[in-house]
């Protein structure tokens, strides 16, 4: 059990993340995102505990995705650590080394740990926290997990403070519950715009961010662009095709006609 004087001295750090002010001033990587940068006060906390949702089960590549990027961000080039449930890669399938690629991520920094239930998950999110050798570690929990309760939530976040090293928890199929986690965010995908030639399959990938929860600073909603070869976040291009000029031999306003034959006639063809 645990003794009293440990718990007394847990819950002071606890009150000392949880201090708003000058009292905590973490560091912080931009995420590209010019208004997201603003409410984050400059970027993503460095060495805390951040949650990224997918309420729903068909959301989940995109706030897989949306992760990756997050992770590829606060690495920082360093090596990212990727814990996930046995049930959740029968559930969504493996993490894909080639589509990490695509987005940029080198997947040689990538180490990924199956671990067998949501306790050994935890216990290892907690050990790989603790390596500041370590640029990110992602914790991927699918269903409501009881055992990630505000006591796991505190230990995790003792943990990154400590060691300066970032965790992402990415939730699948749950509904946000109190912890103490610096941002919380709920992702959807987007539409993507057109890929840039006709010879692409796919266009960039987009995501619908909202920020739900920032403890030091205002909360917001985005469509947020992954830049796969800038390896960060930004706002979509309004345009991301080129507009065609109109040709100089039309008039300015070309008169309108209510006969479809004159058309038709003017182009060589007839209508009975």
């Amino acid at each position: 059990m645990t003794s009293v004087p440990m718990l007394a001295a847990l819950r002071g750090s606890i009150e000392r993340i949880e201090a708003h002010g000058e009292a905590y001033s973490p560091r912080r990587t931009p995420l590209g995102h010019a208004e997201a940068d603003a409410s984050l006060q400059g970027g993503l906390a460095l060495g805390a505990i951040h949650e990224v949702f997918a309420q729903a089960g068909r959301q989940s590549p995109a706030a897989t995705g949306f992760v990756a990027g997050l992770a590829g961000r606060v690495a920082a080039r360093r090596p990212m650590v990727w814990i996930r449930q046995d049930f959740t890669e029968v559930e969504a399938g493996a993490v894909s080394m080639s589509g990490l690629s695509e987005l940029g991520l080198d997947p040689r920094l990538l180490v990924t740990v199956r671990a067998t239930d949501v306790d050994h998950a935890l216990r290892t999110a907690a050990d790989a926290l603790v390596c500041d050798a370590v640029g990110a570690v992602v914790l991927e929990l699918w269903g409501e997990a009881r055992q990630f309760d505000l006591v796991a939530s505190r230990k995790l976040t003792l943990a990154a403070q400590a060691s300066g090293v970032t965790g992402l928890m990415l939730r699948m199929t749950a509904e946000p519950r109190p912890s103490t986690a610096e941002t919380r965010w709920i992702v959807r995908a987007a539409h993507s715009p057109p890929a840039p030639s006709p010879s692409s399959a796919w266009g960039s990938p987009l995501f619908e961010a909202q920020l739900v929860r920032n403890r030091h600073g205002p909360v917001g909603r985005w469509i947020m662009e992954w830049k796969c070869d800038e390896c960060l976040f930004g706002e979509p291009a309004a345009y991301p095709q080129p507009v065609a000029a109109a040709p100089a031999y039309r008039p300015h306003q070309a008169a309108v006609t209510t006969n479809n034959k004159n058309v038709f006639r003017r182009s060589g063809y007839r209508v009975a």
